[in-house]
């Protein structure tokens, strides 16, 4: 299969051309002819799946330069926001016919931004959702009642944000005959909902099934109790060599005191969270790119934005507290068939999230960390596994076997009760 089939006008076909894609990924196969046919859809796919120029790519066919809003694309974090204008906007330079795409992400001129807005307005609005509807909702000046496409990228990351009520009201001022499509990795039940609410009869399309992390990805966990965390992480990170290695906390303030103790232990370190203005996110993912650092401390929201090569560690110094951000984190290594691996902290009260995973079908190496080196260690499950065997033996053991019935047994006891009469 090839783009040809879709019959894009000359201008995508140049661009396709330009950025070397020959065939379209399977998210790509299934959404695009959707999109084209003004069919809704809820599609879940792996991140780096090419998901982005699925519902791009379609969109430009579809639309022409008016100088109206006619596509609303959100997106959940700043970078996230930055990467799909940056997409849209190598497709759309090829067109002879400019079209108008603007970017609007909290950090930026908003003054200058809504001044433009006053006469214009743009054919592609891509953003994040607080400024989406500052512009369009408290300020109506993004005049989005016309619009025909709406697409919600990272819907599950939108939901864990906070940004779902935004949402609903951007949503809420569009046409009723607009086509909506939600992209998420998963389809949390607080998504649900708003689905429902908003879409009629869309198609779900999940390409997620299967083996959910990369195939060439080792998953290995640490046992912490009774161990100092930060000792622990640093042990680690002596015993190995990563081209790049992000290490995951759950809350922005455990990031700061992992990324401080690694920086008064001689390692040079990123940081990547909510805190961070617009201009030190910007010049923290440069320098990420420019791979000055070897290790990035993050969260998991601003973790979404990380979409650069040559992951090759994970460490989740604190596992998510929903197994399937585990999957998210897992995706961010292991990408265009390169190996990779994630080493995960955890304690006893883990056992229950990390059975949830292995039926997922993640399979866990037990190490340690030991003069300088990674050991393997027992299972974690050793002990279950163990009392499993004993209570087996012993129900062998206690449980008589049945007496050998002779035949005809009950003819000759009722033979017997009849003579005693």
């Amino acid at each position: 299969m090839s783009f040809e089939q879709f019959h894009f006008k000359p201008f995508i076909n140049e661009a396709l051309k330009s950025l070397n894609f020959t065939s379209p990924k399977p998210i790509q196969k299934e959404v695009i002819p959707l999109i084209l046919n003004n069919k809704s859809v809820v599609g879940q796919s792996k991140t780096g799946s090419g998901k982005t120029h699925a519902f791009l790519l379609p969109l430009f066919q579809q639309i022409e330069p008016l100088g109206k809003v006619q596509v609303v694309i959100t997106s959940p974090t700043r970078e996230l926001a930055k990467q799909i204008y940056d997409m849209a906007i190598d497709i759309a330079k090829y067109s002879e016919e400019p079209y108008k795409i603007k970017l609007y992400v909290g950090g930026t001129d908003r003054e200058k931004e809504l001044s433009w807005l006053n006469s214009n307005q743009p054919d592609i609005v891509i953003g994040t959702p607080g400024r989406l509807w500052d512009y369009a909702i408290k300020e109506r000046k993004l005049l989005i009642h016309q619009t025909k496409y709406f697409i919600v990228d990272e819907a599950d990351m939108t939901l864990e944000s906070g940004f779902l009520k935004e949402i609903d009201n951007i949503a809420g001022t569009m046409p009723d005959n607009l086509l909506m499509c939600v992209f998420s990795a998963t389809i949390p039940d607080g998504l649900k909902p708003f689905l429902n609410k908003y879409m009629n009869k869309p198609i779900y399309i999940n390409l997620i099934k299967g083996n959910l992390t990369p195939l060439k990805l080792t998953h290995y966990l640490i046992k912490t109790k009774g161990k100092n965390k930060n000792k622990l992480l640093l042990n680690l990170m002596h015993t190995q060599n990563p081209y790049l290695a992000i290490i995951f906390a759950n809350t922005k303030k455990e990031v700061a005191e992992i990324a401080t103790f690694l920086t008064e232990n001689n390692f040079k370190v990123g940081q990547i969270h909510g805190d961070l203005t617009s201009r030190e996110r910007a010049r923290m993912m440069r320098d990420i790119r420019d791979l000055r650092y070897t290790y990035i401390v993050a969260t998991d929201i601003a973790a979404r934005g990380i979409d650069i090569e040559g992951v090759s560690h994970i460490i989740n110094y604190s596992l998510p507290l929903d197994e399937e951000f585990y999957i998210h984190r897992c995706g961010r290594t292991s990408r265009n068939n390169l190996s990779g691996v994630v080493y995960s902290f955890y304690d006893f009260d883990d056992d229950f999230y990390l059975n949830k995973l292995e039926s997922k079908q993640i399979k866990f190496n037990q190490v340690d960390v030991k003069k300088g080196e990674i050991v393997k260690t027992k299972s974690r499950n050793r002990r279950k596994e163990f009392i499993k065997e004993v209570i087996n033996k012993q129900v062998k053991v206690k449980t008589p076997k049945p007496k050998k019935v002779k035949p005809n047994y009950k003819k000759k006891l009722k033979r017997k009760l009849k003579n005693r009469k």
